[in-house]
């Protein structure tokens, strides 16, 4: 097991309740071993998107600021003034 960030952590837990949804949608009284391939990967599609949605919704903003981009050009504008 990997170590998780506690963001890792809350992510996973968010997966609990879309992944409990299509599990009652494809059947609870039907076995995992049973799943057609289909709902095996809806199932897996299910808990990725989840995951990804908590991560992307819940991780700080980078400051623009605080974190200058740069494209490898340099331009100093006060050169063609």
């Amino acid at each position: 097991m990997i170590d998780k960030t506690h963001l890792e952590e809350l992510a996973l837990a968010a997966v609990l309740s879309p992944l409990g949804e299509i599990a009652i949608e494809i059947g609870l009284d039907k076995s995992l071993s049973d799943y057609t391939r289909e709902e095996a990967l809806t199932l897996i599609e299910v808990a990725v998107s989840a995951y990804q949605k908590y991560k992307v919704e819940n991780s700080p903003v980078p400051d623009p600021i605080a974190q200058p981009q740069s494209n490898g050009v340099l331009f100093n504008a006060s050169s063609y003034a």
